[in-house]
């Protein structure tokens, strides 16, 4: 458990600066410049990433069950998924809709993707990580909406047709997911 603690901390904490240290953020890009800024960000990152998914990886296996999910459970977040999904590829696709209409459909992807773990499991190991990616996107998600309404941000209502491949990569990539992708890359199928 201390290998996923200490990844979440330094993953979630290098993608919390511009929550809690905004001001401290832009003085460091000043400093060292951008490239390096995102050469550091880049490393912590994939340090803190390779620490969650090998202590995750060994956290499941330890005993600790905080509850027994219903199997309907499993279904609802299988559905949640699809919507994770959509709202992951959102944030990618210029000019879509939903991107237009919700402002940070990465953020509400790793909320759902969160909140619809939970939901389906009851270890200690997935509280510990999808809680902590949940509070995380949360925060995250108030600190954006904050910072694009002090800069009076406003963001274009989006096209159909970018919004149509949006959603359709979206079942996509949901569908490899259910196809077996989940399998290969969690070890766990979906269903």
């Amino acid at each position: 458990m201390g290998y996923l603690i200490a990844g979440l901390v330094i993953f979630l904490g290098v993608h919390s600066v511009r929550i809690f240290a905004d001001g401290w953020r832009t003085a460091q890009i000043a400093k060292w410049g951008e490239n390096t800024w995102k050469a550091g960000y880049t490393i912590k990152s994939a340090v803190g990433l390779g620490l969650i998914i090998w202590g995750y990886s060994m956290a499941r296996l330890e005993p600790g069950l905080l509850w027994v999910p219903p199997v309907a459970t499993r279904h609802i977040a299988a559905t949640l998924m699809l919507i994770a999904m959509v709202l992951l590829v959102a944030a990618y696709v210029p000019k879509n809709s939903i991107r237009g209409r919700l402002h940070h459909p990465m953020l509400l992807s790793v909320k759902t993707w969160a909140f619809a773990h939970l939901l389906a499991n009851g270890n200690v190991a997935d509280a510990v990580l999808f809680g902590s990616f949940l509070v995380w996107a949360v925060l995250c998600f108030i600190a954006a909406k904050k910072r694009d309404r002090a800069e009076g941000k406003v963001y274009p209502q989006g096209q159909t047709l970018p919004t149509i491949v949006t959603v359709v990569l979206g079942v996509v990539v949901y569908g490899a997911f259910v196809m077996g992708l989940h399998r290969l890359l969690i070890g766990v199928p979906v269903f």
